[in-house]
């Protein structure tokens, strides 16, 4: 990857995770790694290793605890964005690995 698509990408991670938002920092990154806790813990689990798999009830789960829209979409953002990037790091190890 080149520098520049390398800042890109770190600048994406950061605004996803630091930026200004419904949920904390702190849960952002976590919801990246796929942990949380409590009932958005499954859920980011669920998105960050099956995304596929996720469904209206688990949404409807998280809002019926009593997290906002931008909230669950913020979870959600960041447990796909760090599993993207959890991939990509492993492939450009590889890559590294190989050259």
């Amino acid at each position: 990857m080149t520098d520049t698509k390398r800042a890109k990408a770190d600048h994406l991670r950061e605004c996803v995770l630091s930026g200004p938002g419904a949920a904390t920092a702190a849960d952002r990154e976590a919801a990246s790694r796929g942990v949380g806790e409590g009932p958005v813990g499954a859920y980011v689990a669920k998105v960050y290793r099956q995304a596929t798999e996720v469904a209206d009830q688990d949404v409807e789960a998280l809002r019926a605890a009593g997290f906002s829209d931008d909230r669950i979409f913020e979870l959600t953002v960041a447990a796909a964005t760090g599993a993207g990037f959890r991939r990509l790091d492993v492939v450009l190890s590889l890559l590294d690995d190989a050259s």
